[in-house]
């Protein structure tokens, strides 16, 4: 069911190289292999850029020589003695194809911007204690090397939390094994397990630090900590924690308006995170007063904002944008535009809110942002990129403020930025019938051998993967029952409930009891978890443990002799299910099931956006590639389908569904079913 597409698939084109970047990949390689860094294996894409570039005369002598770095000098930053305003966007490369970073990052070049900023997201890099992942989409050092190529800057956020709408914010779940966990302090568990992901992390970031010829400029300590602000001595830790292994660039932090007063530690710059042109005045009031006379930087202006399942979909005028981006400029501030291009929470790496109710993210991290999940131009790119142009004297071409569609980039060509590049190609493919079938009570015999437990066990305690419990996806609890009654349980987040294979009733955050109709005899209960994101901002963050919390009760006694199924989802999970285990698809199926069909790509494969009208929640992976959660309390209806994930002929299009059958079809759209209008306002 797993197809790899490679980037060599297409043609390499011959992307100029800035100059004054080029160099310090030479610099580098004197001190760590290149090797490391990039898969020199013959015929490899980036077998073919090495091949192309000529380290030795890529940069002027000043670069060759890097002694003071970015610095925060009176009122300026200030890049070795001149001058330095940080236009930055950001990107996250765990969100967006590895296929597509070139196309992403040489489009935020070409919008006039010199930085990019990215978050470090530990719980993907570290799935299990002690065994790490950098490889393929997790590819950080690859992402950066690229910036540099393209010719960015970068500002590395690399946690331990991160925030960034991911599961946990980023941290790892394994972390919750330990009842008294204190996630964000200088709590000896949590700090134990920082030391050793640092140890890792920062023996590949240091490299790339600007001192060693490297694009990394700046590195972040933690994110927004003055919102939590649990332990005094938790943010001197982690600066210490970056500076004993090596990390000698500029420190920030980042906080938004509740937390600046509490966020700032000595000897790192703050900066700050807003929207509004009301709190324009924390630049100059609060900033001045604590740290007197430095560079003012807007870490994060929200270009837009992120969708929650069962809430509205969120739009931020492009007026609105060019006036608040206009205004913090015009303060003398710098500026990240969060999200540039936000991308997509791939497989189930959501989070979720919890404050009033719980609200967990949608698939889409599309976020309103600069350009689409789908990387295409907005209103707010073209209006941005004039901006940009017109600070440092670039004259942007009257047609660009024609619609999208009718303004080719190669109009453009009398802009000195950088030629944005075309955009991908979007299909509309035939729609796909699934043919086979597997009901999950068919599929459980082929799953792995259940744990046995006298009580609930919760997602993270499950005694699986090395001891590191479940991360990700459902987990299925199965008991014995004899009577009816008043079934009531702490579930996290939803929970199908199940006499044998009908389903009864849902349980979650609102509904914690459910009523079990006349029984006759034994009868399997069975309750179908769903973790739908971990919190990812907020004080509850300890609390995030998913499944079963506790016991479950009938008519007040707990439930007891547990079957407990792990269902993650991941590409394992599916290889147990082969050819002759599938059955054709029957008019009336028993739900939950797995489908599957067959997309056909007769020409090319490109971009696509899968549409499940009539579904009602589910997930859905083509190729072995987890697209995402689909639930049809919207906002969002289709997903993104990239087109490299996608093969010349015959692609496997699988989806598990939860409840209801609609009918057989599966449908791809040129555009999301909630897409942004594609013309200037």
């Amino acid at each position: 069911m797993i197809t790899f597409v490679t980037t060599c698939s297409r043609q390499i084109p011959e992307w100029p190289v800035i100059p004054e970047f080029g160099q310090w990949a030479s610099v580098l390689s004197n001190r760590v292999p290149l090797s490391r860094f990039l898969t020199l294996q013959p015929g490899s894409c980036d077998h073919e850029v090495a091949r192309r570039l000529n380290w030795s005369s890529l940069a002027p002598s000043w670069l060759r020589h890097r002694q003071l770095g970015l610095q925060a000098k009176d009122q300026n930053f200030m890049l070795e003695d001149s001058a330095f305003w940080i236009f930055g966007g950001s990107v996250h490369y765990f969100r967006v194809p590895r296929a597509y970073w070139r196309d992403r990052l040489l489009k935020m070049k070409a919008c006039g911007l010199n930085t990019l900023t990215t978050y470090v997201p530990w719980n993907l890099h570290e799935p299990e204690r002690g065994k790490f992942d950098f490889s393929g989409n997790l590819d950080m050092e690859a992402f950066i090397l690229l910036a540099a190529e393209v010719g960015l800057w970068v500002i590395l956020r690399p946690g331990p939390y991160i925030c960034s709408e991911i599961d946990l914010g980023g941290l790892p779940s394994w972390l919750l094994q330990d009842s008294s966990m204190k996630l964000r302090t200088t709590y000896e568990g949590f700090t134990k397990a920082v030391d050793l992901y640092f140890d890792h992390l920062m023996a590949r970031v240091v490299p790339l630090q600007y001192k060693n010829g490297g694009p990394i400029i700046a590195v972040q300590v933690e994110n927004e900590y003055g919102s939590y602000n649990k332990d005094p001595a938790y943010m001197p830790y982690i600066k210490k924690a970056l500076e004993d292994r090596g990390i000698v660039e500029l420190l920030l932090t980042s906080d938004n308006e509740d937390g600046l007063s509490k966020g700032t530690v000595d000897g790192v710059l703050a900066t700050i995170n807003l929207q509004s042109q009301n709190e324009l005045r924390l630049l100059h009031n609060f900033l001045q007063s604590v740290q007197g006379v430095r560079p003012k930087m807007v870490m994060e202006y929200w270009t837009g904002w992120f969708d929650s399942w069962g809430g509205p979909h969120h739009i931020l005028d492009t007026s609105e944008v060019l006036r608040t981006v206009s205004a913090i400029i015009d303060a003398g501030a710098s500026i990240n535009l969060y999200m540039f291009h936000g991308g997509t929470n791939f497989g189930f790496i959501n989070g979720a809110m919890h404050f009033q109710d719980y609200m967990s993210d949608v698939t889409s991290y599309d976020y309103d942002a600069v350009l689409t999940e789908a990387g295409d131009y907005t209103p707010k790119y073209i209006r941005l990129r004039e901006l940009f142009g017109s600070i440092s004297g670039v004259k942007v071409p009257e047609d660009v403020r024609k619609p999208l569609s009718a303004c080719s980039p190669a109009s453009w060509q009398g802009a000195s930025l950088p030629l944005p590049p075309d955009l991908l190609p979007k299909v509309r493919y035939e729609p796909v019938v699934p043919a086979f079938y597997l009901s999950l009570w068919d599929a459980l015999p082929y799953i792995k051998e259940p744990v046995t437990s006298e009580k609930p066990v919760n997602m993270e305690n499950l005694p699986i993967n090395d001891g590191n419990g479940q991360s990700f996806g459902y987990t299925l609890y199965e008991t014995t029952i004899t009577s009816s009654g008043i079934l009531s349980a702490l579930v996290r987040d939803r929970g199908q409930v199940f006499l044998n294979t009908e389903t009864i009733g849902f349980l979650d955050y609102k509904t914690k009891k459910i009523p079990i109709p006349l029984i006759q005899g034994f009868t399997i209960l069975r309750i179908l978890v769903e973790n739908c994101g971990r919190v990812n901002y907020g004080e509850n963050i300890d609390n995030q443990r998913k499944g079963l919390i506790g016991d479950i009760y009938l008519n007040d006694t707990p439930l007891k002799k547990f079957k407990i199924y792990s269902l993650d989802m991941k590409k394992s999970f599916f290889q147990r299910f082969t050819a002759e285990k599938w059955d054709p698809v029957p008019g009336v199926p028993t739900l939950p099931a797995f489908f599957l069909g067959a997309l056909s790509v007769t020409s090319f494969p490109y971009d696509t956006f899968v549409k499940l009208e009539g579904w009602e929640k589910g997930v859905v992976f083509v190729n072995g590639y987890n697209l995402g959660r689909y639930w049809n309390i919207g906002p969002q209806e289709t997903l993104y389908l990239p087109g490299v994930w996608l093969n010349e002929g015959i692609n496997q299009v699988g989806q598990e569904g939860q409840k209801s059958w609609p009918g057989p079809v599966i449908q791809f759209m040129e555009m999301p079913y909630l897409g942004r209008q594609q013309y200037v306002e």
